[in-house]
């Protein structure tokens, strides 16, 4: 039987257009931000990972993974994508150890490895880095650079 492929890698898609397309403008301002807030943190060129600008997610920085199972990838280091109901930041780590960050955050939700929030303006700008900073450095245990 052969391996399932991950349907999400990187696409070719330019993020300029992915964040053009974006609807409405407070969501597109708030996604532009935190794009840049992501390519200031890490230094990285982002990359639109999935098949679609639509259903597309900016990510920055890659890794490779292998499981015990022997399911093996890539995915991005750090990421988000604008969602229906949602903005999604993915820090691959997943959301586990932040509590404290969490709790300083302000309106969220969390998933796995996604954090969801309406809109920039419900959350404190200086945690949403230090989270994202500290998803990055536990990856970087597991995944060196």
């Amino acid at each position: 039987m052969a391996k399932a492929k991950n349907k999400t890698v990187p696409a070719g898609l330019k993020v300029k257009d992915y964040l053009a397309q974006i609807t409405p403008a407070e969501r597109q301002a708030d996604c532009q931000k935190i794009h840049d807030m992501m390519k200031e943190l890490t230094g990285w060129e982002p990359k639109i990972w999935g098949a679609k600008l639509s259903s597309g997610i900016v990510g920055f920085g890659e890794y490779h993974y292998k499981y015990d199972s022997g399911r093996e990838g890539d995915a991005l280091r750090l990421g988000f994508s604008s969602r229906a109901q949602n903005i999604s930041i993915y820090i691959m780590p997943g959301y586990q150890d932040f509590e404290d960050e969490l709790s300083r955050l302000g309106k969220h939700k969390i998933g796995k490895a996604c954090l969801y929030i309406k809109r920039l303006s419900d959350v404190d700008e200086d945690v949403l880095i230090e989270i994202m900073q500290k998803g990055l450095n536990l990856l970087a245990e597991k995944y060196p650079l």
